[in-house]
């Protein structure tokens, strides 16, 4: 039995190619509170209920790296399986902000993929990648390049 999925090798991504992704995540206050603080991000209005009351959000907003974090991770068992590395984050957006309780979907395009030039085991593969709250509202965009492993360099352990 495979412990990684058979389609998600450099091989696989078509440029033009979707994915809606099949998990959502449930942003807790946990996930938002605990991880702002331990990166540090002093921003009161990811932390101080009474604060944020007086502002047009009216609560806390989870810290937009959580947001990112959790979108990418969603996206993870289709497009980073077989990653060798990351190479690139870019052009990131959060359109709208989202607080503890909503619930986050991901979805992906292959916006390019090209073999390595230094690498015959791998490709590079360039995704555009956004998440959409319960409410159909776009709260991430970002774009990732990803060195990916191909499929024909993929060694089969032996089975005992």
């Amino acid at each position: 039995m495979a412990i990684t999925a058979t389609d998600n090798y450099f091989d696989d991504f078509e440029v033009g190619a979707l994915f809606e992704h099949s998990r959502g995540r449930t942003v807790t206050e946990m996930d938002n509170v605990l991880l702002t603080l331990m990166v540090m991000n002093t921003a009161q209005g990811h932390f101080n209920e009474e604060f944020m009351a007086g502002t047009k959000f009216g609560k806390r907003i989870v810290f937009g790296g959580i947001t990112a974090s959790m979108i990418i991770g969603l996206a993870s068992q289709d497009t980073a399986e077989n990653a060798i590395a990351e190479l690139k984050l870019d052009k990131v957006r959060f359109s709208t902000p989202v607080f503890h309780g909503d619930t986050l979907y991901a979805f992906t395009e292959v916006l390019d993929a090209w073999p390595d030039g230094i690498r015959a085991d791998a490709g590079i593969v360039r995704f555009r990648h956004y998440g959409v709250n319960q409410r159909d509202q776009v709260v991430f965009e970002g774009e990732r390049t990803v060195l990916i492993k191909r499929r024909l360099h993929e060694v089969e352990t032996p089975s005992t």
